[in-house]
């Protein structure tokens, strides 16, 4: 009787446990929707990884998420812009590669510019409707893809072999961690509005 009792209550709580992994599994969280988002990137493992922590306050929003990519992409944009800017001013290389910094730094103001323009435009989407709604929307996606432009701009500045190996390998290794992050925003910009459009024309 006591083995048969035993054995009940393993049953019991074996399908208990089943049972809530099954609950678990059917009710996506705030980071799975990050985690799906993700898979239509470039870089998805990139791309969960630096908008993890906003799971929570984007909570399946297709908005908010690509407002929180792009906010991610400016960070990292700004950072390197500061870090071309540094080098700039660096005495000891050579004319041509201080040329091709000062380009870079040129390039990287206006990808800063493009990349702000697009996180406000965005934040505004919310109260526009129709037509007006596209046209703001082919503004951010306009923004996004010319701050890219500008990212890839300054690292062709330094396709010349004359150049330092060590400086040449530092600007594009930060050039390549934004144009990663920027090229991951201008997807979920794209999934956004191409979502908006689907749940629009739903019967």
């Amino acid at each position: 009787m006591d083995k048969l009792m035993l054995y009940l209550l393993i049953l019991l709580i074996t399908n208990s446990f089943q049972y809530t992994t099954c609950v678990v599994t059917n009710n996506p969280t705030p980071l799975d929707f990050v985690k799906t988002s993700c898979k239509t990137t470039r870089h998805p493992a990139l791309c969960v990884n630096s908008l993890s922590n906003y799971a929570s306050s984007i909570q399946g929003n297709d908005q908010k998420l690509a407002k929180a990519a792009i906010a991610v992409s400016l960070k990292t944009a700004k950072s390197a812009s500061a870090y071309v800017s540094k080098l700039a001013g660096t005495s000891n290389i050579k004319p041509i590669e201080s040329q091709a910094l000062k380009d870079c730094v040129s390039s990287m103001t206006s990808c800063v510019a493009s990349l702000t323009q697009s996180a406000q435009e965005l934040g505004k989407m919310a109260q526009f409707k129709g037509q007006n709604f596209v046209w703001h929307m082919d503004n951010v996606q306009t923004w996004v893809s010319s701050a890219l432009t500008n990212q890839y701009n300054c690292i062709g500045g330094f396709s010349d072999r004359s150049m330092n190996g060590q400086l040449k390998d530092a600007v594009n290794k930060k050039m390549g961690s934004v144009s990663d992050v920027t090229s991951n925003a201008l997807a979920l910009v794209n999934r956004f509005a191409v979502r908006h459009k689907e749940a629009k024309n739903k019967p």
